[in-house]
């Protein structure tokens, strides 16, 4: 590490709500924060972010000379690095002998992190730890797709998100039978490849039967952690997101993550999804995120300042206790209110407990009364980036002879 500061800033990398919290996190106790990003533009807005840049992106052949070099033009040698999206955790944990030559960063290597984050791994890691995983289909092709005798419905997921397209980013598609399967299998195949394609039961339940467990490890240790209930989601049976999380306290996930976690001595920041499976009454492990997710926020609300615990372990300074108290929840307003609705109208919610649970006390997704720039700006945002997206199709379409026929079958999940 070159010339290390007395009191390093921060510089957050990538990310969206995540990235957003972690800046007022950190700003909140008057530490620099520089927002490095290609992507979403809306921690940018917050008044903490005291600078930001763009750069060439996690998947530039020299992305991290590019950070190396941003380091030594900006002062920003010796900053706590802290990547906040999938593809740039996965950039730094590849070269962190390199970037530890000018930053401070708290992960483990990307050999370790690839047995939780590729969902393949996942499964084999989580097994040999006897930790429960949904049930696998193996599926290497179409002939083996077509071939596979499951028990409908099933989801079929990215082993890992590396790059941005339409099944990456929905996260999962919902399959109810077997034609529905193979055109799935297929156009899910064409976009990541068939050994990146992982087909899984679908565990029955919503939002209620989805948990958290989130945490700063150092060492394959434990330094702060919380459990945590992803109570509503959107979709509300095929989540894309969780819309409303509360602090609640789960041994049993708590238990289950730590033996995960130990078994690849971890390190970092990370957060594990797991969902109660009723028929054998299991917790069985999703997913794993080892960098900032979207509801992090709740985290230092409820008294679990993990940014705060980041940044002591990186300059050595004490600990600070961070007990997570009950009664808090994290809501992204307007998607929990689609979500609430649509599961009202099912009968599965009633307006007074949708009303009940936000007596809470809530932190919202991206509005704060310190910070209020992000919160007012995201809808108008949102709106544009969405329309910026489909301008280019829709300018194709408009082409004399342009052909109205989709490239692939239609691929969104049903609508609950």
């Amino acid at each position: 590490m070159s010339a290390p500061t007395n009191h390093p800033g921060v510089v957050l990398l990538g990310g969206a709500h995540g990235a957003l919290a972690l800046a007022r996190s950190f700003g909140r106790r008057g530490i620099p924060v520089t927002l490095v990003s290609d992507d979403h533009p809306l921690p940018r807005f917050s008044r903490f972010v005291t600078r930001h840049s763009g750069w060439p992106g996690p998947g530039a052949n020299d992305a991290a000379s590019w950070l190396i070099g941003f380091a030594g033009q900006q002062g920003c040698n010796g900053w706590l690095l802290i990547p906040c999206g999938d593809n740039e955790l996965r950039l730094v944990a590849n070269h962190l002998e390199r970037l530890r030559q000018s930053y401070r960063i708290i992960s483990s290597p990307w050999d370790s992190l690839r047995r939780v984050c590729d969902k393949q791994q996942l499964a084999q890691t989580a097994a040999a730890s006897g930790i429960a995983v949904p049930r696998a289909y193996q599926a290497g092709s179409d002939a083996e797709a077509a071939a596979l005798a499951v028990q409908y419905p099933v989801v079929l997921k990215p082993a890992m998100r590396t790059e941005r397209n339409a099944f990456t980013q929905a996260k999962a598609w919902r399959a109810d039978d077997r034609d529905q399967l193979l055109a799935r299998y297929r156009a899910a195949a064409a976009l990541v490849g068939d050994e990146n394609v992982v087909v899984q039961e679908m565990i029955p339940g919503g939002g209620e039967t989805q948990f958290s467990y989130a945490g700063v490890w150092r060492e394959g240790k434990p330094v702060a952690d919380l459990t945590a209930r992803r109570t509503r989601q959107y979709p509300i049976d095929f989540s894309y997101t969780s819309t409303f999380v509360e602090i609640v306290a789960n041994e049993d996930v708590r238990a289950a993550a730590t033996t995960l976690l130990g078994a690849i001595d971890f390190e970092g920041l990370v957060e594990v999804e797991f969902k109660f499976d009723a028929r054998d009454r299991s917790y069985k492990v999703l997913d794993v995120n080892p960098r900032a997710w979207s509801w992090l926020a709740l985290c230092e609300a409820s008294g679990a300042n993990f940014g705060h615990v980041l940044h002591a372990l990186a300059t050595s300074a004490p600990i600070p206790a961070t007990p997570a108290a009950p009664g808090h929840a994290w809501i992204h307003t307007v998607r929990d209110a689609a979500a609430a609705l649509h599961l009202i109208a099912r009968g599965d919610l009633t307006f007074a407990d949708y009303l009940h649970s936000l007596r809470r006390r809530l932190t919202f997704a991206s509005f704060a009364w310190d910070d209020p720039t992000p919160g007012l700006i995201e809808l108008p945002l949102t709106a544009w980036r969405v329309l910026a997206r489909k301008m280019p199709s829709l300018a194709r379409r408009s082409r004399p002879g342009a052909s109205a026929t989709p490239a692939a079958p239609a691929i969104r999940p049903p609508e609950p």
